[in-house]
């Protein structure tokens, strides 16, 4: 297994749900959930990016390393980047992007991106994806969809139903051969890269479609999906989410 460093960055405001990062689950802040899912995925270290002092001091309580940040990244993305670069990590160290908002997220999902970036030293960004038959969620806009090639590098990322099977839809049907993938939200990068990336003008493309990922695109770089068995359950974006998850894992 590649060694690799896991960065979860953890704004502290929400407007759906103010202080998100700390709300409690189980009788633990969210962000401690996620931090040790991140540590049993086998990463050499597991780094909160944060950019508040409240949010630093409940990781460090539990045991694990913060570090503080500005407060005005436009994404999560800029947020490790400066990690990155706070820390001085060697241009070729692999960094997983774990969003500070799934606690239910797979030990294994962490390691598998990780793996794929190592793997892959064409691409620049490793992410995943898992098999969608469900005709809701292909014409779900809150869903994103993503097209690979056959080496398993993605050719776009959209909220449109890609790839748009135009008789069979037209029907109402569902063609069982359709290689559709929903887009699963985590990230590997090469700490080399992100420092590339944060240099990169923002594109017509991600702007539209709201996916910060096809700036990469857009700019001639690659990124490779792993087809994943380990797709993690939905985030914390709302109240009802948050329920759900605490629901969820009083009964674990």
């Amino acid at each position: 297994m590649p060694s690799f460093v896991v960065i979860i960055p953890a704004r502290l405001n929400s407007i759906r749900l103010p202080g998100k990062p700390l709300l409690d689950i189980a009788g633990k802040p969210m962000i401690v959930h996620v931090a040790e899912k991140a540590a049993a995925s086998g990463a050499a270290s597991v780094w909160i990016a944060t950019d508040h002092q409240q949010v630093a001091e409940a990781v460090q309580h539990s045991g694990f390393n913060a570090c503080l940040t500005r407060a005005d990244h436009a994404s999560g993305t800029e947020r490790i980047a400066e990690v990155a670069r706070q820390k001085a990590f060697a241009d070729d160290a692999i960094i997983v992007n774990v969003q500070g908002d799934e606690p239910l997220i797979a030990p294994q999902l962490i390691r598998e991106v990780a793996r794929e970036l190592h793997d892959h030293p064409e691409a620049q960004v490793a992410t995943a994806c898992t098999p969608l038959h469900n005709r809701g969620e292909m014409f779900n806009p809150n869903v994103v969809k993503v097209a690979l090639d056959n080496r398993g590098y993605a050719l776009y990322f959209s909220r449109a139903p890609i790839p748009y099977a135009r008789d069979e839809f037209a029907k109402n049907e569902w063609p069982q051969s359709l290689p559709a993938y929903r887009h699963v939200g985590i990230y590997a990068y090469r700490a080399g890269f992100l420092k590339t990336y944060v240099a990169l003008e923002p594109s017509p493309l991600e702007q539209f479609e709201a996916l910060e990922q096809l700036r990469v695109l857009w700019h001639g770089y690659r990124i490779v999906a792993s087809v994943t068995a380990h797709a993690t359950e939905a985030g914390v974006d709302t109240p009802q989410d948050l329920e759900r998850v605490r629901a969820l894992l009083a009964r674990k």
